[in-house]
Formats: structure tokens, sequence, C-alpha cells
């Protein structure tokens, strides 16, 4: 049967298949426009299953909050073009409504969506983190999303307790640039400090400072340490003051940070 040109094109940009592609799947099915897109999309997830190895650190990330609920959603690229396209960040922008109000499980009813940017884009696209956070009784929230180029690239999520708006907000910014590892000291790991702490004792050592003062000198440079990996005892935006001590009484009960490429 006779394809017009307008078909072709029609299904191409439906489903991102070269011209030749698109005007044989219509050919093989008869000119049935749905039947030719479904073909071309089991061809396309097939070449999609291909890409699955490949490195695909760059994305977007999207963020909303509603009260003391947020979500958040990631959607992993293989390269920052496709993370900007609009296709991609929209999706993202979708899913984190859908996990807002549903939980992290609401992302499943959007597979197909996933599966339809893997063919378009040719792309090795999955679904990186998704969260939803939502506040215990009395605490409160706060977010903060760095935006690049149209997609977002540093998402922070923090939940205190007894903290201001005002103070809280400024432990997110905090933490989407220093990027703090742990919480609170107790959470690194035992074998990890243990590690570290060896690691000093010989740097101290080697500098030839005097055995008795060894304890002292290591125990202050593991504070330094901490300092750059817990969120608690880092300097709240590079000052003196710490975070622990910029609180006004209050504490942080967790916080969650997920960044493009980090």
């Amino acid at each position: 049967m006779s394809i017009s040109a307008k078909d072709v094109k029609a299904l191409r940009d439906a489903t991102g298949a070269g011209m030749m592609d698109a005007k044989k799947a219509l050919v093989e099915a008869d000119g049935d426009m749905e039947a030719a897109t479904q073909a071309l999309r089991e061809k396309g997830l097939a070449k999609a299953a291909d890409r699955s190895d490949r490195d695909n650190d760059e994305g977007t990330i999207a963020l909303v909050v509603d009260g003391n609920t947020a979500a958040l959603v990631q959607i992993k690229t293989e390269t920052d073009f496709s993370a900007k396209n609009e296709a991609v960040t929209g999706l993202a922008q979708t899913l984190a409504g859908a996990v807002l109000t549903g939980g992290a499980g609401a992302v499943d009813a959007h597979a197909e969506a996933i599966d339809d940017l893997k063919v378009t884009i040719k792309e090795n696209i999955e679904l990186g983190a998704v969260e939803q956070i939502v506040a215990a009784d009395g605490n409160t929230l706060d977010t903060y999303l760095h935006v690049q180029d149209g997609r977002g690239v540093n998402a922070v999520i923090v939940e205190g307790s007894g903290v201001s708006q005002e103070d809280l907000h400024q432990v997110a910014l905090h933490i989407a640039f220093a990027k703090p590892s742990y919480l609170s000291a107790d959470e690194v790991p035992a074998d990890e400090v243990e590690r570290e702490k060896a690691a000093l004792l010989e740097i101290t050592k080697a500098e030839g400072k005097p055995e008795q003062a060894w304890e002292k000198i290591v125990d202050g440079r593991l504070r330094g340490w901490y300092g750059e990996r817990v969120l608690l005892e880092q300097g709240l935006h590079g000052d003196k003051t710490a975070v622990k001590d910029s609180l006004g009484g209050g504490s942080i009960a967790r916080y969650l940070q997920v960044v493009i490429g980090g």
C-alpha cells in the first residue's frame, strides 16, 4: 500500500525512529499507525537493553514539597544535553508529584514513560533516587534545589526539630555545597574511624612530635577529619560556628542529598 510522507513524519516524531525504519514499520503494519508504533517501540527497547551498561552519570532531579511532605526523583542520562530535554525534566517533575502523594512506589505506574524515553532519546535512561520524606509530628522540612541549565543537579531535603525555618534553610544551603557524608559522628563506621586514627598517628610520629603529645594531636586532627564529613561538626557555610551550634537549641533529625555526578 502507499505510505504518505506525512504518516512517516508523524511516526518518526512519535517514536524517534529513522525515516527508513518508520516507513518500513508502516509498510509492514499495512499503514496501521498504532501497530507500527508498537513494533518500533519493541525494536527500540531491544536496542536500549544493549545500552544498559553504558555510564549514565548525568541526569536531572525534580524536587517538590507540600507542607511537611517532600519528594525527590532523579532520572539518569548519559549526557547533559539529554538531561536538559524537556521530555526528561518534565517526566521527572511528573514523577516527583506522584511520589509526593503516593510514596516511592508511585513511579511504578510510569514505567512505560521511562521506556519511551529510552527509545526516543537513545541513551541509557533509568531512574535514580526516588524518595518521599514525611516530617515527624512537630518537625519541619526545608528543601533546596540547585538548578543548572534548566535541570536540577543538587537537591537537599532536611528535617529539623525545634529549629526555625530560617535556620533550617541555612542548613539546607550548607548541605548543598558542603556535601556531608554523615549527620553525626555516631554514624561514621567505627572501622573507618580507626583507620583514620591509625593514619593520623603515623603522620604525627613521622613529623617528630613528642610521644606524650601524640594522643592530643591525633584527637585534634580527628576532629578536623570529622568536620570534613559530618554535618553537625562542620562550620556553617565554612564559618567557625558549627552547624550543631547554629540550631537555636533544636536538632536535625535527618537529611537527604542527591547530586548529579556525585
